[in-house]
């Protein structure tokens, strides 16, 4: 046998699961629960007391017969028996001298015994009557025979499995209760769901933090801080100790508290969430929002609830269909024809059933248990159908709190939180504050700005090249607040903050000029942003996609340089929103480094006032250029990495261009710089890295070039034509193939920056050092065996380059060069020991002269 709690255990489910258990599928357990009670009582009442007896009916011609009493004659005797409401009289005939003893007669002799005369011989007749009953000529183990037999006979099927059925339809319909709890695909994410609603429930995130952030925007929440701010300190004086007086101001709502043995301002809950739990919170955060994308591609969980939901209550239906035909098949009395005539010598026997009454009974109450089940069942439908569950709105939380953001859930999600409302709808507002990213941002603003404090940040701050105080932020959550209280800062970096907020604090930041937004798409207040546009004088976006670029950027009226860097190829020009940058009045330096094969024509908006244009592709080539013509007044431009295998004649139209910087492109002939002869500002030419195999002799026609970079390109000469340059001061042909340094380099005489560094030069001619302002002289990596004497010529040189030739000592000569020390000297160790001691002593003074080398 098996016990109640063994059976009941079928339909248990975990604690936690209760949250999904709306009020219908608990009365349906109970009822469940009540039906196993029903099914295990009747079964045991079936098997310990379930029985029939069963007495022969005799022929109307046998009943009407009178026989004599001691030689075959018969008497006739009516026993009574009661048994509850119901009188059944029983008939039994005995044949022969010697009745046979059944149970019944013995009652029934016992029954009658106390009408027996108490002399003998007094009333024969009535005392053989009421002491013995009409003998039947049958022993025990027929009685016991005919009982079994008409027990299967005689009994209505329902009767004898009634306990079986309730049992088997009751397993069924725990089991179709549960199975969504237990079915491997929907338990997983079940189990999963109810965890993280547990400790999204639990999270201080929620019980302290939520409050206080719902409310901070809000005005009254404002004028309540700082009116709490602004008080002094009181003290209760109330008589009881710690019942505060009438007069003791109480600000609850804000956080504020007063005790009456001291006075004390009590944190609001945001200021003490503390860092383990604010980790935690983010966590959770992480994984709502994980669990989300998992579940609302599927309606897997829902439609199994459909599913086990019709079972039940096509099953309901199934019982009460059935079950009631049966009610009144269960009798007591019942007639059997076992057809054992030749083993009994009877045809039929009247029999009762000891259980029919209580079977009836547990029959009518099972089925009132089921109609009411099938009810619920068939309210369940209902409940499914009516709304569209596989949608989940938040709208009521959304205008209850400042979350408005808070997306509406779909599919299984969305059943999920449908069932948990019913439970109780806290859960699923609690739970939707994780679905925000108001709130997430709010939480990660709390735990930035409880890390990165003041103190912590000014450990950051650093100075650049240019000696400005400059701070980068990299890879945080936010923008501390903290930031905004160091009001010395020139420069600020933000660099991979995606949730970056400048709020309005930064107008105290007076001396901030330079902002770096590396894939940060920061969003600014209107405070803020009257501030950058009035005070932000340079501004650098980094940037994937052309959307992280914020529209307000293109609206900082006295910002002077821009410098973009990102994906901006020809497909998107349309989209970067350059026309905007016609509100860039002030804009003098726009930079961008791109894959553009064309300069944007938007780009000319800014002509009027643009000065330096300056384009470094990734190696696209750069195609037309024709938009250049309209920026008459730039003077400095640069084309870099564009893929340019000639000089754009685009460019001789800017007659104000200063500087001209072709880099790192293709170019392997430039018969096009006799067109510079136009350019009369121009001063500035660099030609380096690219494939330029000779110099035109037109170059002479650039009379006012002062520097000319043509290093790393396939240069073996140098023609006389570059020493015309009476202007030129600086003059680099590093990384060629020269071999000989022209004599002509003495009519130089402005010349302060030589490079040759990586070429075939072996002798340096004398009239190199008629070039008396000679700064700098780079002879590196070449063939030069010696260095001539008048070298003690060059008066000004601070920097001269040795290293990497095949010098076997150094001119003591180099002492007379009263500027040069031993940290403007580039050469090996061993050639510097070959200096006399007092030249090498004079090297290694210390001026406190700058170092300059023209680059």
């Amino acid at each position: 046998m098996f016990t109640l709690a063994e059976v009941a255990s079928l339909s248990d489910i975990q604690p936690t699961y209760r949250i999904l258990k709306p009020w219908w599928d608990v009365f349906m357990d109970y009822l469940a629960v009540v039906m196993l009670m029903v099914a295990i009582f009747a079964g045991t009442m079936q098997l310990t007391k379930d029985q029939v007896v069963c007495l022969p009916v005799l022929q109307s011609t046998v009943n009407s017969k009178v026989q004599p009493d001691t030689a075959g004659k018969a008497d006739f005797t009516t026993v009574e028996t009661t048994t509850g409401q119901e009188e059944a009289s029983m008939r039994t005939v005995s044949f022969g001298s010697a009745p046979t003893v059944t149970p019944d007669i013995l009652q029934s002799r016992a029954t009658s015994s106390q009408y027996q005369p108490t002399e003998s011989g007094q009333e024969p007749k009535k005392e053989q009557k009421d002491s013995s009953g009409r003998k039947t000529n049958l022993d025990f183990q027929q009685y016991v025979f005919i009982n079994q037999m008409c027990y299967h006979l005689a009994l209505p099927w329902y009767s004898k499995y009634f306990p079986y059925l309730v049992l088997i339809h009751t397993l069924i319909l725990i089991v179709s209760s549960n199975f969504w709890f237990k079915y491997p695909k929907t338990c997983s994410k079940i189990e999963h769901f109810v965890s993280i609603l547990g400790k999204c429930f639990e999270s201080p995130w929620t019980t302290k933090a939520l409050s206080e952030t719902a409310c901070e925007d809000s005005e009254e929440n404002k004028q309540r801080l700082t009116g709490a701010q602004s008080l002094p300190k009181y003290v209760s004086t109330s008589s009881d100790e710690g019942s505060p007086s009438a007069s003791t101001p109480m600000i609850t709502k804000s956080g504020f508290k007063f005790s009456a043995d001291k006075p004390m301002i009590e944190i609001p809950s945001v200021t003490i969430l503390d860092k383990k739990d604010g980790e935690q919170a983010k966590a959770l955060f992480e994984k709502v929002r994980k669990f989300r994308a998992h579940v609302e591609d599927s309606d897997l969980i829902y439609k199994l609830y459909v599913g086990q939901t019709v079972i039940k209550t096509v099953k309901f239906i199934f019982i009460l269909c059935y079950t009631a035909n049966f009610v009144n098949t269960i009798s007591f009395e019942h007639i059997c024809n076992p057809k054992v005539e030749h083993l009994i010598g009877y045809t039929q026997f009247e029999c009762t059933h000891n259980m029919a009454y209580m079977l009836k009974k547990l029959l009518i109450s099972y089925i009132s248990l089921i109609c009411v089940y099938g009810f619920i069942c068939l309210y369940t439908l209902f409940w499914l159908f009516r709304i569209p569950l596989k949608e989940y709105s938040f709208e009521k939380v959304r205008e209850e709190s400042s979350f408005s953001d808070i997306p509406d859930v779909k599919n299984d999600f969305a059943f999920l939180l449908h069932m948990v409302d019913q439970y109780d709808q806290l859960y699923s507002k609690r739970f939707g504050v994780f679905l925000s990213e108001v709130s997430e941002n709010k939480l990660r603003g709390i735990s930035l700005n409880h890390e990165w404090t003041y103190e912590k940040l000014r450990q950051h701050v650093s100075r650049n090249a240019q000696d400005k105080q400059e701070l980068h932020l990299f890879m945080l959550s936010g923008v501390p607040d903290a930031v905004f209280d160091l009001t010395d800062l020139d420069v600020l970096k933000l660099e991979l903050i995606p949730e970056a907020k400048i709020t309005a604090k930064i107008s105290q930041m007076t001396n901030l000029e330079e902002l770096h937004l590396y894939h940060c798409p920061a969003k600014v207040e209107q405070t803020a942003f009257s501030f950058l546009r009035d005070h932000l004088r340079c501004l650098h976006v980094k940037f994937t996609d052309v959307a992280e670029i914020p529209a307000w950027v293109y609206l900082l009226k006295t910002l002077r340089e821009l410098y973009l860097i990102g994906n901006l190829n020809s497909e998107n020009n349309k989209m970067i929103g350059l026309e905007s940058l016609r509100e860039l009045r002030h804009l003098k330096i726009l930079h961008v480094k791109s894959n553009l094969t064309k300069i944007p024509p938007n780009i000319t908006d800014v002509a009027p006032h643009l000065t330096k244009l300056v384009i470094h592709n990734d190696g696209t080539k750069l195609v037309v250029l024709n938009s250049l013509k309209k920026m008459t007044n730039v003077a400095e431009l640069e084309l870099q990495n564009c893929e340019l295998e000639r000089i754009p004649h685009a460019i001789f139209s800017l007659s104000n261009l200063q500087e001209l910087d072709l880099k790192s492109n293709s170019i392997r002939t430039i018969e096009e710089i006799i067109s510079f002869q136009h350019l009369k500002r121009l001063t500035c030419l660099k030609l380096w890295h690219n494939k330029i195999v000779s110099i035109p002799s037109s170059i002479t026609h650039i009379k006012n070039l002062e520097s000319l970079y043509l290093s790393n390109n396939k240069l073996e000469t140098l023609p006389a034509a570059v020493f015309s340059l009476q202007k030129l001061r600086c003059l680099d042909v590093s990384y060629n193939s020269i071999a000989v340094i022209p004599v002509e380099i003495g009519l130089l005489q402005n010349l302060q920056h030589f490079h040759i560094t990586g070429n075939k030069v072996d002798v340096l001619p004398k009239q190199l050092f008629k070039c008396v302002k000679l700064r700098t002289l780079s002879l590196g990596q070449n063939c030069i065996t010696s260095i001539p004497d008048k070298v003690s010529q060059l008066l000004q040189l601070t920097y001269l380059e040795l290293k990497g030739n095949c010098l076997d000592r150094l001119p003591a000569a180099l002492g007379q060069c009263q500027l040069l020390r031993k940290s403007g000297l580039v050469v090996e160790d061993h050639l510097f020991d070959t200096l006399p001691s007092e030249v090498k002593e004079a090297l290694n003074q210390d001026t406190g002269i700058p170092f300059a080398n023209g680059i």
